[in-house]
């Protein structure tokens, strides 16, 4: 079934590469090239460890590797039938992370549930179950039809709200920023009146000044009553009704006024990250040269993850940056190509929100190691260590090979 597409997705569609292929190649070359530079810069970053954690990430990319292959060779509709069980399974776990005992506590959040010696996040099949919610949602409508329904607006809201709920609860402030820009971007393809986008960024808006009203209100208190920032965390906490931590606050005032809260603590990871990057130059100290996470300035626990653009930015210097950026913007690139490549709805908007998921993830990840935004601990697609988000983003690419081998014109 041909899908009407707005410009965007119809420009790219127009570089049909090799389309009667039953493979994209050239996805799947980026994706072992940035896990070998991820494998490398975790190894980099944790040289002087006497136990570093690229080993283990190893046996993750091999894992990767076959949820990868097996979700390509599946038909993207499979999942059309199945989504509703994909979705209240990904609720379960992050009710289950949430009950103490079951869910694992550490850095003041429960995010992550253990089967034995292996953790992982619950958030990260949530991730996936929204996409699948949102697409089969989007997709039972006719185009130019949703505007005008409440109903199915109300449906995606409810889809969406509730797993952003339970992250919230943990708390973890992530889906906010990711998942948002995705379900938009499937709204807009799904051609949604111009008041919809309008009343949104207004929404938006609004929801920025609440934030920021809150946070004046958190200094205010925090000022009056004599409290440190750092040892009286939690304090502020009943006063307000906004599902945000006060370490999370601490961020965001870390951010917009590094001096006010302790320079040694919550702002010297971002500190640090900018000395690595604008310490490598045009080509870098070299690999394990990176003074920054040698001698731990740049802390072991998140240079090999979050931070580990830095590292990278530190030892390849600007070229090396480029590089990966390079590489990333291939894929996305590709992603919307896809897109305009789809057989039906369906495969445009789930082709469409992996991209876009993934461009929020790159983007706000190199911000932050450079200052442009918060720290949020939103980690780098296929670089950073972690089991959990690994397969989901071995996952999300398979969808969007399922959608390009089973695209409008395979034969």
């Amino acid at each position: 079934m041909a899908v009407n597409l707005r410009t965007p997705i119809e420009f790219f569609s127009v570089f049909k590469l090799k389309t009667r292929e039953r493979w994209d190649i050239g996805t799947p070359l980026i994706i072992v090239v940035l896990c070998a530079i991820g494998l490398a810069f975790i190894y980099s970053a944790q040289y002087s460890v006497e136990r570093s954690s690229w080993e283990m990430q190893v046996y993750w990319l091999i894992l990767g590797l076959f949820v990868y292959v097996g979700t390509s060779l599946i038909d993207y509709r499979f999942w059309l039938r199945v989504v509703h069980w994909f979705y209240a399974g990904s609720i379960l776990l992050l009710i289950l992370v949430l009950i103490p005992g079951v869910g694992t506590e550490a850095y003041g959040a429960q995010r992550w549930l253990r089967v034995g010696p292996i953790g992982f996040q619950p958030s990260d099949p949530a991730k996936i179950a929204v996409l699948l919610a949102a697409a089969t949602i989007l997709m039972r409508e006719k185009v130019g039809s949703v505007g005008q329904s409440l109903g199915v607006l109300g449906k995606l809201a409810l889809a969406v709200g509730i797993p952003v709920l339970l992250i919230l609860r943990q708390p973890d402030i992530k889906p906010a920023l990711i998942l948002p820009p995705m379900v938009f971007s499937m709204l807009y393809v799904s051609r949604l009146s111009t008041r919809f986008f309008v009343g949104a960024l207004g929404a938006f808006l609004l929801l920025v000044g609440i934030v920021a009203w809150d946070g004046a209100r958190y200094v205010k208190f925090m000022e009056e009553n004599n409290y440190s920032y750092v040892n009286d965390r939690g304090k502020y906490e009943p006063h307000s009704w906004l599902p945000l931590g006060d370490y999370q606050r601490n961020r965001i005032i870390s951010f917009t006024n590094p001096d006010k809260i302790d320079p040694m603590g919550i702002s010297w990871n971002q500190r640090q990250s900018l000395i690595s990057v604008g310490s490598g130059g045009l080509l870098g100290k070299g690999w394990t040269e990176g003074t920054q996470a040698q001698l731990g300035y740049l802390p072991r626990a998140v240079a090999h993850n979050d931070f580990i653009f830095s590292v990278i930015a530190e030892e390849k210097g600007l070229l090396g940056s480029l590089t990966v950026l390079s590489l990333f913007g291939l894929m996305l690139f590709n992603g919307i190509r896809i897109a305009g490549l789809a057989r039906d709805r369906f495969g445009t908007l789930l082709a469409l929100g992996v991209t876009v998921l993934f461009s929020v993830h790159v983007f706000v990840n190199i911000a932050m190691t450079i200052g442009l935004v918060p720290i949020t601990g939103i980690p780098l697609p296929f670089i950073s260590y972690g089991g959990s988000f690994l397969l989901s983003c071995c996952l999300l690419q398979g969808l969007v090979q399922s959608v390009y081998r089973f695209r409008k014109d395979f034969t």
